[in-house]
């Protein structure tokens, strides 16, 4: 866990598309602690015109190439999301191309009890799995 969403324009390819969330998965383990194995991605492509991102009045236009990511994670300190953010916005940059106005960041947290990863078990609760140290 976390479990991420990236929603997109559609018209990007395969390897594009891999070497986003291959990015999202690296800044995830280096900033946020996430083991590599733990590793939960949805990739939803839009059609043009299907997702609105202004700018919250902070003045900039954003392209057709902008994405969201959702993350949807246990409780994480501040310096660690704000790490998540920076980093996430320099290597999507770096390694994909995407403008960094181009990137809009939601986390969302949760609990143990908000998880169950097969067999309509609680793992967290159960001792299956190690509760995460920040949550």
């Amino acid at each position: 866990m976390p479990l991420i969403r990236i929603d997109l324009n559609e018209g990007r390819t395969d390897e594009e598309l891999k070497a986003i969330m291959d990015t999202v998965q690296d800044c995830s383990v280096e900033t946020l602690g996430v083991p590599e194995r733990d590793r939960y991605q949805i990739v939803t492509e839009h059609k043009p015109g299907r997702m609105i991102l202004l700018d919250t009045g902070l003045g900039f236009e954003r392209s057709d190439k902008a994405i969201v990511i959702q993350v949807f994670t246990s409780p994480r300190a501040t310096i660690n999301k704000t790490k998540f953010y920076e980093m996430l916005s320099q290597k999507l940059e770096a390694n994909c191309g995407l403008a960094r106005k181009d990137l809009l960041v939601s986390v969302m947290t949760n609990t143990d009890v908000d998880w169950s990863f097969g067999f309509g078990e609680t793992q967290y609760l159960s001792g299956q799995l190690p509760k995460d140290e920040e949550s």
